[in-house]
Formats: C-alpha cells, structure tokens, sequence
C-alpha cells in the first residue's frame, strides 16, 4: 500500500516559517517524483511544488518562488517544504502526494495522496 503522511503544519505570523514533511511507506520514494498541493478554502486544489525522484529537479509556482524551498532525503523517505515568508494568502490545507517517473504541479496527475495538514497565516 503506497501511503504518505504530512505533519509540521501550524499557525503562524506573516513572514514567520514553517517546514512540512512527507513521509513516504509502502514504497520506496527514491523512484517517485513528490508533490506538494494546497487547497484553501472555497479555492480549487493547485500545485506549489514538486521533486523529481533524485531532486534534480525541482519546480515551484510563481506565488511561492523565492519564498519556498522543496527538498528530499531519499534514506528516511522524506520530502521535505521549507515555507519562508509566509503571507496571509498562503493559509491553506497542505497535501503531499507521489507519482512515478515525472514530475507535475497538475493535481490531476496524482493518485497517492496524504491526508494534509493545516497552514494558517494570520495576524
């Protein structure tokens, strides 16, 4: 069973940080590309980030570029969002989620999905 798991969530002030962590089970994540996904509420699902399965690649979307920072230790099965300056907008449920080969900030293209965990920004 492919299973990841978010934690690191919390509630924090504008331009404070936060770093979540996915970790992966029942598979080895070193042949999988990770995601990172928000939903806020009354909003659509989108892409924040993603890793290719040896972390040469990497992409981010334009809200988060320069402010967000995805990472992955292969040994502990962890992929990891350094969230820096954080802003009122960012304030969402965090998703992580795998897929083989390639990398996509497109939702759609996932089938392995955590529970999420809850970012607020808030002053």
């Amino acid at each position: 069973q492919l299973q990841v798991v978010e934690s690191g969530g919390g509630l924090v002030q504008p331009g404070g940080s936060l770093r979540l962590s996915c970790v992966a089970s029942g598979f080895t994540l070193d042949r999988y590309a990770i995601g990172w996904f928000r939903q806020a509420p009354g909003k659509e699902r989108e892409g924040v980030s993603c890793i290719s399965s040896r972390g040469g690649i990497k992409r981010y979307a334009d809200s988060v570029k320069g402010r967000f920072t995805i990472s992955r230790d292969n040994a502990k099965n962890t992929v990891y969002l350094q969230m820096n300056s954080l802003k009122l907008e960012d304030t969402a449920v965090y998703y992580c989620a795998a897929r083989s080969r390639h990398t996509s900030l497109n939702p759609k293209e996932y089938n392995n999905w955590g529970q999420g965990t809850q970012v607020t920004v808030s002053s």
